[in-house]
C-alpha cells in the first residue's frame, strides 16, 4: 500500500472496492449443516453459490459440520470454517456412541441422546452451536444465510445472531416424510420414519416466524406455503441452476451406445429409481444394449436390490460412487439419454446438469422438474411419475431416434444456458440479502425513533457506517 493509501486510510477516505452491483461488498456467512456436495443436494448448493457469490466480489465464510463443505473459492473471497457435530452417521460405524472424552457440552449430550431415540439431531444440534458460534462474533457479518437447518438456534433475529437471517428452504422435508410413510412395509418401519423425521416438527415452527425465505422454483415457494404455514410475501424464488462452463457438450467424449445415466439414491423412495430399474427391464425386451448407470450409493437390500435380482437385470445396472467431477461430466456427455425419474423433486440439479451438458433427457412431471426441463417435446420428454410403462416408452423413443437426442440436447442446453446458471443465482441471493438488511435498518430507525433516538442515525455505531449494504 502506498504512503498515500495508508494515509486516507487512516484518516478513513479511502474508498472501498464496490461489488458486481455498485454496492459495498457484503460479509455473508453461509451455514450448513451438512455440506459435502457428493451426497446431497445441499452441499452442491454451497459449494456453487459461495463462489459466485465471490465473483461478484464479496467475502463469504462457509460455516459447515460432517461431511464438511468442498468449496472451490477458498483464500479467493471463500473462507471455510469447520463447526464440528460428533459425526454419528460417519462411515465406516453409523450410529456410533461416542467415547467419552470426545463430549465437549450439553449439545453433544443432546445430540447422542437424539440418535439414541430413533431421531435425527444434526438440524438441531447445528442450529444451537451455530448460535453461539455467530453470537460471539457479533459485528463480523452484515448477513447470516442459512441452507435449510431450520432449527431453533437460529430464531431471535439480529440481536441473536448479529445480522440479519435469510434462510433457503429448498423444499419441505415433510414431503420426504410422507413418501417414506407410503413406502414403509409394516408399523415398524412407519413407527421408525415418524420417529427419525421428529426434527420436522422444529423446521415447521422455525419457518413460520423467519422473515425472508429464498427458495428455488414455483412449485417449492408453494409446498413452503401449504406444508409448513410460510406467508406468501415472506418466499421468495430465486432459481438455482448448472456449473454450465463444467456441464457442457463435447464432442470428443465417445457416446456409448444404449447408455441411460441416472443420479440416485437406492434407498429413497422420493427418488423413484425402482420404476426406472422396471422401465429398463421392459426395455430391455426390445433393445439388448440399454443399460443404465446410477450415480450413487448401491444399497444391498431394499426394492431396488429386489427389483434388480427380480428382472435379472444384475449385468445391465451399474452403481457409481466417489468419482470425480470430470468423470461424472464425461459420463453424463457420453450416455445417450439422461434421466430423472423422481416421483417429487423441489428443483432437480442433475436434470439442468444434464441438459447443460447437451445430453437429451427424459423425466417425469414431479414437483418441480417442468420448471426446470421444460415442455415436453421442445427441451425433454416428459412423464408422469411413478408410472414404468411410459418411462419404457420415452426412454426406448429417444434412443431409437439421433435426431431427437440432438435436438432436444441443443434445445436443453439453451434452456439452462438462459434461466438456469449460478452466476444469476448469486445475483438474485445478493438482491434478496440486501432487501433483509435494508429492513432491519429500517426497523431499527422506528425503534430508536419510538426511544427518542434521531431515527436517521444508528446509536450504536458512527454515521458513516449506515448504509443498505453493510459495514466491512
Amino acid at each position: 500500500m502506498t504512503a498515500e493509501a495508508m494515509e486516507a486510510t487512516a484518516r478513513g477516505t479511502l474508498a472501498e472496492p464496490a461489488a458486481a452491483d455498485g454496492e459495498n461488498p457484503l460479509r455473508i456467512a453461509l451455514l450448513t449443516y451438512k455440506g459435502n456436495p457428493f451426497c446431497g443436494g445441499q452441499g452442491v448448493y454451497v459449494r456453487h453459490l459461495s463462489r459466485e457469490l465471490a465473483r461478484l466480489g464479496h467475502g463469504v465464510e462457509v460455516i459447515g459440520a460432517q461431511p464438511y463443505p468442498v468449496l472451490d473459492s477458498v483464500g479467493d473471497g471463500v473462507r471455510l470454517t469447520e463447526l464440528p457435530s460428533l459425526d454419528l452417521y460417519r462411515q465406516p460405524d453409523p450410529f456410533r456412541t461416542p467415547k467419552r472424552d470426545e463430549y465437549r457440552d450439553w449439545v453433544d449430550a443432546l445430540e447422542v441422546a437424539t440418535m439414541w431415540t430413533g431421531g435425527f439431531p444434526e438440524p438441531l444440534t447445528f442450529s444451537l452451536r451455530a448460535r453461539r458460534h455467530l453470537a460471539a462474533r457479533r459485528g463480523e457479518f452484515d448477513v447470516v444465510h442459512d441452507n435449510q437447518t431450520l432449527g431453533y438456534g437460529l430464531l431471535g433475529g439480529p440481536r441473536a445472531l448479529g445480522a440479519p437471517l435469510v434462510t433457503t428452504i429448498h423444499h419441505p422435508i415433510t414431503v420426504d416424510r410422507q413418501l417414506d410413510l407410503d413406502a414403509a412395509r409394516d408399523w415398524k418401519r412407519r413407527a421408525s420414519v415418524r420417529r427419525w423425521y421428529g426434527f420436522t416438527r422444529m423446521q415447521k415452527r422455525v419457518a413460520r416466524r423467519l422473515p425472508s425465505v429464498l427458495t428455488v422454483s414455483g412449485t417449492s415457494r408453494q409446498e413452503i406455503a401449504d406444508h409448513l404455514g410460510v406467508r406468501d410475501e415472506r418466499i421468495h424464488v430465486v432459481h438455482i441452476g448448472a456449473d454450465t462452463e463444467l456441464f457442457s457438450p463435447d464432442p470428443s467424449v465417445p457416446e456409448i451406445t444404449g447408455r441411460i445415466v441416472t443420479t440416485s439414491s437406492a434407498d429413497v423412495p422420493l427418488k423413484g429409481l425402482v420404476h426406472l430399474i422396471e422401465a429398463l427391464a421392459k426395455l430391455r425386451t426390445e433393445n439388448a444394449d440399454a443399460h443404465l448407470v446410477v450415480v450413487g450409493k448401491r444399497a444391498e437390500d431394499g426394492p431396488v436390490a429386489a427389483a434388480i435380482a427380480r428382472y435379472g437385470l444384475e449385468g445391465s445396472v451399474e452403481f457409481v460412487k466417489g468419482i470425480s467431477d470430470a468423470e461424472l461430466v464425461d459420463l453424463v456427455r457420453g450416455a445417450q439419454v439422461a434421466c430423472v425419474p423422481s416421483l417429487y423433486e423441489g428443483f432437480s440439479l442433475p436434470a439442468a446438469e444434464a441438459m447443460a451438458a447437451g445430453t437429451p433427457l427424459v423425466a417425469t412431471t414431479g414437483g418441480a422438474i417442468p420448471e426446470v426441463a421444460g415442455p415436453d417435446g421442445e427441451t425433454c420428454l416428459a412423464v408422469p411419475p411413478g408410472d414404468a410403462g411410459a418411462l419404457a416408452a420415452a426412454l426406448s423413443r429417444l434412443l431409437g431416434d439421433p435426431g431427437l437426442r440432438r435436438r432436444l440436447g441443443a434445445a436443453g442446453r439453451e434452456r439452462v444456458l438462459a434461466r438456469f446458471t449460478w452466476a444469476r443465482a448469486a445475483q438474485g441471493t445478493v438482491e434478496r440479502y440486501r432487501e433483509a438488511i435494508e429492513a432491519q435498518s429500517r426497523s431499527r430507525s422506528r425503534t430508536r425513533s419510538r426511544s427518542g433516538q434521531p431515527a436517521e442515525v444508528p446509536a450504536e455505531v458512527p454515521a458513516p457506517a449506515a448504509s443498505a449494504g453493510g459495514r466491512r
